[in-house]
This record gives C-alpha cells, sequence and structure tokens, in this order.
C-alpha cells in the first residue's frame, strides 16, 4: 500500500466557519502519517472507467455531499501532440444537497519520488509556482527529484477560478505521523506555506496543494488540478544512449515545463473531452454492440500509455546507425517518418519486460493503425530494419537448451529490446526459445503491410517494405518440408504460445500462412510483380488443398 500512498486526496468540509468533517479518500489504514484520519469506508464510493476517462464518486457520510473525481488523459485517437503529453487531470465535482452554504477543500498530497530507492538519496526539493498565459492563472507546486538516472518534476497545478482559493504545503515528511499538516487543514481549510531546502539523504519529502470554495445550498462547484511528470531526457539500463521524449518538440527538453504543462492541461481539457466523446459516442450508441464489447474496447487501450511505454523523437541529425544501420537505399521513407511521428514502444507486460514484442502486437496493432496509424507505420520501419540485422553472439535458449544466434538475419524479431538493456540496438531479450525457427512472426510482418497498407493507402510504405515481406515469406518458405503449400510445426513451442507444442501442418500456423499468401499476391498485383503473383498464386492454389485436406477433416 506504501506505494498506493504516493498519492493522496483528503476533503475537509466547513460549516459557518468551524471544520465539521476532515477525510483522508482511502481505504488505507498505512503506517505512516498515523495523525491523519485515513480508513474511508469504500461502500460510499464507486468508480467508472471508460478510458482514457474516469470517475470515482465519493458519497460523504452524514454530510449530504457528493464528490466526483474525474481523471481525464489526453489519448486522443489521430492527435500526436496532446496524446504524448506526460500530464492527467482531476477534475472535482462538488455536490451540496445541504439547505445551508458549505466550504469544501479538496487536498492533493504526493511524495517527491516514483517508490523507488533513489526517494531516499537526498537532494530531491520542492518549491511553488505561479503562472499565467492569457489570463488563465495557474498555481500549485512542483516537486524536483534529483536523481542521477532520469531526474524529473513533478508538478501539481490548480485552476485559479473565480472563488477558487489555493494554498500550499512545499515540504512534509510522509514518512512520519503529519500531524502538522493535517492541523494546518483542519483549523481553516487551507495551507500555509513556507520555502523548503534539498532533502537529506535517506530523508523521503512530500508536498501538497489545497484547493477551496463555497457551494451554495443545493449547488454545484468545480475545483480542477492537473497532475503533470517532466522527464525530458530518459536512458534505458546500460545507458549508452541518452534519448528525447516526444512531448519535448512542444515544451522543451531542460527540464523546467511542469508548470507549462499543468497549464496547457487546464485549458485543454475541456477540447479534449469533447473529442473523446465525439470519437466513443459513435460506438456506444451502437446497439448492435454489446456492453462488454463496448468496454473491453475502450479500457483496454490503457496499454498504449502504460508503464514503460515510450514515445521517442528522432532528431533531423540522427545518425544512420540510430536507424539501426538502415540506410535511404534499403528504407527510403523510414527516415522521414521517425523524425515526423517519433519512435514508440510499449512492453508486452510489467512482468513481460520486452518492448513491442510481435507475436502479440499482431493483435495489439489494430489499436495503433485504427486511432494513430503513423506510429504503427513507424513501428513497423523499426521492425523492418531490424529484420535486416544480425546479432551472432550465441546465447542458450531456456526451453531446450539449444545455443543459437541472438538475432538472425533475414527474420523479425520476437521484441526490440529490454529497456534494462538497450532498446532497438540489442533485440530479442526473449530468450525461451530461438524465434528465428518460429513460424508466426514472419508472415505477421506481412499481414500487418498489406492491412497498414489497405488502410493508410500509403504506396510508397507499400514499396519501401515490400522486399522486406518478399524476404521473409522466402525464408519462411522452408518451412514446407513437403512442398504441399502449407508449413509445418516442428515439434516444439514455435509460434505466439510458446508453450503449446505443435507438430505438423497447424490450424493456427496453416491460416496465418495462406493468409499471408494471399495478400502477397495482392501486394505483387499492385505494385505490378508479375513473378511473385505468380509465385505465390500457385503456393495458394496447392496450400488451400492441402489445408482442406490435412485438417478440416473431422479427424
Amino acid at each position: 500500500s506504501d506505494l498506493n500512498l504516493l498519492i493522496t486526496f483528503t476533503v475537509c468540509l466547513r460549516r459557518r466557519g468551524q471544520t465539521v468533517y476532515q477525510q483522508v479518500l482511502s481505504v488505507e489504514r498505512p503506517h505512516t502519517l498515523q495523525g491523519w484520519n485515513w480508513g474511508y469506508y469504500g461502500s460510499q464510493a464507486f468508480y467508472h472507467a471508460l478510458y482514457p476517462r474516469a470517475w470515482t464518486v465519493y458519497q460523504l457520510p452524514g454530510q449530504n455531499v457528493t464528490l466526483t473525481c474525474r481523471q481525464v488523459s489526453p489519448i486522443i485517437p489521430h492527435n500526436y501532440k496532446d496524446s504524448s503529453l506526460p500530464l492527467a487531470l482531476l477534475i472535482w465535482d462538488v455536490e451540496n444537497f445541504n439547505d445551508e452554504e458549505i466550504e469544501v477543500t479538496i487536498m492533493f498530497s504526493l511524495r517527491n519520488g516514483s517508490g523507488s530507492r533513489s526517494d531516499q538519496a537526498g537532494g530531491h526539493w520542492n518549491e511553488s509556482f505561479h503562472r499565467s498565459e492569457a489570463g488563465e492563472p495557474v498555481s500549485g507546486v512542483l516537486l524536483h527529484h534529483a536523481a542521477k538516472i532520469n531526474p524529473f518534476t513533478l508538478g501539481v497545478g490548480v485552476r485559479e477560478a473565480p472563488g477558487v482559493l489555493v494554498s500550499h504545503c512545499t515540504e512534509f515528511d510522509p514518512s512520519g505521523m503529519g500531524q502538522a499538516l493535517w492541523k494546518d487543514l483542519l483549523e481553516d481549510g487551507k495551507l500555509d506555506s513556507r520555502p523548503t531546502a534539498p532533502s537529506v539523504k535517506g530523508r523521503m519529502v512530500a508536498a501538497a496543494v489545497a484547493a477551496g470554495c463555497s457551494v451554495p445550498a443545493g449547488g454545484r462547484r468545480t475545483l480542477e488540478f492537473c497532475l503533470s511528470w517532466d522527464m525530458p531526457k530518459i536512458c534505458f539500463g546500460s545507458g549508452e544512449k541518452m534519448y528525447r521524449r516526444r512531448y519535448t518538440r512542444y515544451f522543451g527538453c531542460e527540464g523546467d515545463s511542469a508548470p507549462a504543462l499543468c497549464q496547457y492541461g487546464l485549458t485543454h481539457y475541456h477540447d479534449w473531452e469533447q473529442q473523446i466523446h465525439s470519437w466513443q459516442d459513435q460506438i456506444l450508441q451502437d446497439g448492435n454492440l454489446p456492453d462488454w464489447y463496448k468496454s473491453a474496447l475502450f479500457n483496454e487501450l490503457y496499454f498504449v500509455a502504460d508503464g514503460g511505454t515510450v514515445w521517442l523523437e528522432v532528431p533531423s541529425d540522427a545518425a544512420e546507425d540510430e536507424l539501426l544501420g538502415i540506410g535511404a537505399k534499403d528504407l527510403p521513407g523510414m527516415k522521414s517518418i521517425l523524425q515526423e511521428y517519433g519512435r514508440f514502444a510499449y512492453l508486452e507486460g510489467q512482468e513481460y519486460r520486452m518492448y513491442n514484442t510481435y507475436d502479440v502486437h499482431f493483435y495489439a496493432s489494430f489499436a495503433l493503425i485504427m486511432l494513430w496509424p503513423q506510429l504503427q507505420i513507424s513501428l513497423q520501419y523499426d521492425m523492418a530494419a531490424a529484420v535486416l540485422t544480425e546479432d551472432q553472439k550465441r546465447v542458450k535458449y531456456l526451453m531446450d537448451g539449444s545455443r543459437a544466434p541472438v538475432k538472425t538475419k533475414n527474420v523479425v524479431p520476437h521484441d526490440v529490446g529490454d529497456p534494462a538493456d538497450e532498446p532497438w540496438q540489442k533485440l530479442n531479450a526473449y530468450v525461451i526459445h530461438d524465434t528465428a525457427r518460429w513460424k508466426d512472426l514472419n508472415i505477421k510482418f506481412v499481414l500487418q503491410v498489406y492491412r497498414d497498407f489497405h488502410i493508410t493507402r500509403s504506396s510508397s510504405y507499400l514499396k519501401d517494405l515490400w522486399s522486406i515481406c518478399k524476404t521473409l515469406m522466402d525464408f519462411t518458405l522452408q518451412f514446407d518440408v513437403d512442398g504441399d503449400g502449407l508449413i509445418e510445426n516442428s515439434g516444439f513451442a514455435d509460434q505466439t504460445y510458446d508453450g503449446w507444442v505443435m507438430t505438423g501442418p497447424s490450424s493456427y500456423c496453416g491460416g496465418l500462412w495462406l493468409a499471408a499468401v494471399c495478400v502477397m499476391c495482392h501486394m505483387a498485383e499492385i505494385l505490378g510483380d508479375s513473378a511473385i503473383h505468380e509465385k505465390y498464386s500457385t503456393i495458394l492454389s496447392k496450400g488451400k488443398e492441402a489445408f482442406e485436406k490435412r485438417l478440416w477433416n473431422g479427424e
């Protein structure tokens, strides 16, 4: 629960100048900050999500007051600027069902850190900020996390709307009792701020921002918070290279953008919500779709921005080795795509620490090609470049103990690397099987190329990746050991279901193979490659017959 307490909200209610209710809005009862009133009744709250928005509703016991915290992330289809921004909005709607006015304060407290050991390393410090642009004042606190690797600044900003009082505490000890801060808020519903010095080694530091307003009897008011995290430059585990995040294109890479990010979020989220509504409503209103499908379609989209996802800039002066050593003669459109839209990678899972795991990206890629098609195109160029690379270092594969190269040339890699190493430069963090012998990776690339072309109609993309498709199909043809037009599995788990052994023709790999053969014919026809069209038309004819005979026979 300690990690959950990095960020906490507290509500303070006052009537006729006296505090009548003060409660941390958390069911936790931690061993720290015991001077606070923890243990909110979970039965008095509920949560509803429709990513990238969510709502948490609190019915304050005995107070006739309802709080709704609306969480908004700028995950917006076809928007390659705002979708890259490291921020989230937390909008509090306060409803007063009493017959008298009340004063309501929401306190947002957070620890300077990420939950890692560096939180106690010392040297971290907090300060207040005030920023006004175009008549829109925003104030709050900045938490500067001076880590040796990947330092960052957290920003909490509040929109200073008419009638909203913003106060702050730039430093308190999150590992102590917390009584001073609690009493400060309890006394008058606001915080008294004092300057702070950098924290000392071994001691954590936290900060809080409070926003308060009066809510008339039967009325409703809104308090608007924004959380930003400014980590403009990053390096991965090996520390070999420094990268700039995508948002630095718009907000700079000096590490001082947290206030500007907060202000941008607070002044743009209404537009974002309208765009999100327009995108989602056509699906939500479709009576032919079941509710579970609608929920899954949106709420399972979180993976695009989940922890570990990186969206990085490729500078205009990028050397060829930054593009995996592939020159313009091989993939002429690659550099311009990556420089315009950046380089994108997401983890297979928090416990499967590999970027752009391709056998499952095959399924996840529909979200990218339909919502951010240029990110899918960028990722495909990266994968195409990776096909042409090799790493002859031999490693021991865990499933059968065999030794083979890390990356074989002319095959799709399993992934583009581990964030603890150096992604894109060191491929294939997966060492359970030698995936050069897998049957599905190459053909999944071919299928995605055609699918992407069909949606984007980008002829330059199709032309650039055509030679890669031919190379991959030629390599995969070796697995048609009997020449019947259908590839065979090799008696081990040689596809995405890496614990399932298949031998001979299989419906999974065989079906994917025939689909890839079919789209090779379509692409060859579009590009006027008659020799390839004839070659794969013959294979398709034989393969369909073999598929029917070998697999669709009731046995």
